[in-house]
This record gives C-alpha cells, structure tokens and sequence, in this order.
C-alpha cells in the first residue's frame, strides 16, 4: 500500500508563508521523527535524503494568501493539490481535521508514528526555516531566523518598535498588539 503523507509548518506564526509537504518514500531512511524532535542539522541531513529517496510536493501559501482566504482554505487547497501531484492509496495528515478534503485521514501526532508523516514534517519545517531566514535578510529588523515569525516576546517587540512588514498575516492580530480598554 502507498502511504502519502502530510504535514505541515507555520500554521499560527504572525509571519511568513504556510508550507504543506507530502511525502511517498520509496525507500526507508533511518532517524526519521517529528521535524521538532531533530536537531537543525539533522533534519537538513534528512531533508536531501529525503528528496533523493522519495516523491514529494512541497506547497509555498504566502501571508497574502492566507489573510484573503483564512487558514483552513488554505490548508484545504494545499492538500489537493498534493494529492493531484502524488498518486497514493492513503494521505495521512497530521492533525484532527481532514479540512474538507475527503481522501485525507487526519492521525494526531502522526509526525511521530508515520514515517512518511515524519519525512513530510521534515520538507516542510526545512523549507519554511530557509524562507523565514532569507526574509531576515530583507527585513534586519526582524529576527525571523530565530523567531520564525512565530509571537514570541522578541517578535511582538519587534513589531511594536518597527511596524508590520509586507510578510505579515495581518489577519492573525495577537492580544498583546490590541489596545486595551483600560
């Protein structure tokens, strides 16, 4: 049976694209795990071993993408257009939701039970990281490199002190950014 499967990184950062990889591996890689779980180094180790040894769609959504259609869209067209790139028998995603698409069967924690799930958690992570540390090039104000554009106190700092940049959902609106009533 082939198993397709599917992950994805920066679902809830305040910056940067939604990465959505799918992953068929042709051969086993040992060491695979939650891209979480490796070390950066491993996991770009893992990721040419990956793309040497597998077949794979990697989906770029950018921020614009995701404050005009929403989250949930988005993660929607990224998962058809996943499986109308790989031909599989099963799309496991990682998750609690199939986002409408009805060939996918969501398996919480899959990303450390499903070896294609595990490999797919690593393309996306490995992708999204280079994008966001290419964006601090563009914009030295922010540390997206460390940060990932996720709201950590750093970045809500950074936004506070130099405004929102063009690679900001601006959709997502942090409590802490919000004007208070008192």
């Amino acid at each position: 049976m082939i198993i397709c499967g599917i992950d994805e990184a920066g679902r809830g950062p305040l910056a940067g694209p939604l990465v959505v990889a799918g992953v068929i591996l042709n051969n086993d890689i040992d060491n695979l795990n939650d891209s979480k779980k490796i070390t950066p180094k491993k996991r770009e180790e893992l990721f040419e071993k990956i793309k040497k040894s597998s077949k794979y769609k990697i989906v770029i959504i950018e921020n614009q993408e995701i404050d005009s259609f929403g989250l949930s869209a988005c993660i929607n067209k990224a998962l058809k257009e996943i499986i109308s790139s790989l031909k599989a028998h099963k799309y496991i995603f990682d998750g609690n939701s199939k986002f409408g698409v009805e060939k996918v069967e969501p398996i919480i924690k899959a990303d450390s039970k499903i070896k294609e799930v595990m490999a797919a958690s690593i393309l996306a992570k490995v992708t999204r990281d280079k994008i966001m540390c290419d964006l601090e090039k563009k914009y030295p104000n922010f540390k997206f490199c460390k940060h990932k554009g996720y709201g950590t106190k750093e970045h809500i700092d950074e936004i506070k002190k130099y405004g929102l940049t063009s690679v900001h959902r601006k959709s997502f609106k942090p409590k802490s950014l919000q004007p208070t009533l008192f």
